[in-house]
C-alpha cells in the first residue's frame, strides 16, 4: 500500500476525493437511473483510489462492494430496456417483468382477485390456466392478467380472475411499475405503449362481438316479423 510522501501526493489525493465527492452529490441529484448508475461507478472508482493511497480501508472496502452492486444494476437496467423494446416490435410478451417479480402458486379454484377489488399488481403467467369471468375467457402460460388496473383511474379490478388449473404466476407490485417509469423515461414510454396496445386490442375485441350481435340480430328481424 503506497502512503502520501510528499506534497505532490497530498494534492493528488485532494483533487481525487474532491471529484469523488462532487459526483456523489451529482448522482444524489440525478432522476434517470441509467446515468446515476454510470456516475456512482465512476465515483465508487474514485472513492477507491483515494482510499487505496490513503489508507482509509473502510471507505475502501464500502466502494469495493458498491460497484459491483451498481455495475449490476446498470446491466439490469439496459438488458431491461432492450428487452422493453423488442417486446414492443414482437408479440407483446411481458417477459421484461421476470427479474423483478415474486413467484405466487395459486390453486385449482381460487380466485384471484375481483372485478372493483383495489389493484395493486400484475400477473406473469407461467403455468396452469385462469378465466376472465365477465368475458368467460380464459388465458394459459405467456398471458398477462391485472396490468390494466394500473391504468384505471380508480385503480380497481376491470374483471374477476379466477384459477381453473392449478399453476404458478410470476407477480410484480404496481409500486415497483411505477418506479421503474420514473427511473427510466425509455421503460415509461414502453410500457405505456404495451398497455396501450392491450387496450386497443380490447375495443378491437369487443367492436368485432358487437357488430357479431348487431348482424344476429339482423338476421332475425324477418323471421320475427314473419
Amino acid at each position: 500500500m503506497h502512503f502520501p510522501t510528499s506534497l505532490s501526493d497530498i494534492d493528488f489525493l485532494a483533487i481525487v476525493a474532491a471529484a469523488a465527492v462532487i459526483l456523489n452529490i451529482i448522482g444524489y441529484m440525478m432522476k434517470t437511473m441509467i446515468p446515476l448508475r454510470i456516475v456512482a461507478m465512476t465515483t465508487n472508482c474514485l472513492f477507491i483510489t483515494w482510499s487505496s493511497f490513503a489508507g482509509v480501508y473502510p471507505t475502501l472496502i464500502l466502494n469495493v462492494i458498491l460497484f459491483p452492486i451498481n455495475a449490476l444494476r446498470l446491466f439490469q437496467m439496459k438488458r431491461l430496456i432492450r428487452q422493453v423494446n423488442e417486446a414492443a416490435n414482437g408479440d407483446l410478451s411481458f417477459d421484461w417483468v421476470k427479474p423483478f417479480t415474486t413467484k405466487h402458486h395459486h390453486d385449482a379454484g381460487t380466485t384471484l382477485f375481483q372485478k372493483g377489488d383495489p389493484a395493486s399488481e400484475m400477473h406473469f403467467i407461467m403455468s396452469g390456466r385462469f378465466r376472465v369471468v365477465e368475458r368467460d375467457v380464459e388465458i394459459g402460460p405467456g398471458g398477462v392478467i391485472g396490468e390494466l388496473g394500473l391504468l384505471e383511474p380508480g385503480k380497481s379490478r376491470t374483471a374477476t380472475i379466477e384459477c381453473i388449473e392449478s399453476g404458478e404466476t410470476l407477480v410484480i407490485s404496481y409500486d415497483h411499475v411505477m418506479q421503474l417509469y420514473f427511473q427510466n423515461p425509455t421503460f415509461g414510454f414502453y410500457f405505456l405503449q404495451l398497455s396501450t396496445a392491450r387496450l386497443f386490442h380490447t375495443i378491437k375485441t369487443l367492436e368485432e362481438e358487437n357488430a357479431t350481435l348487431r348482424a344476429a340480430k339482423a338476421n332475425l328481424g324477418p323471421t320475427a316479423s314473419a
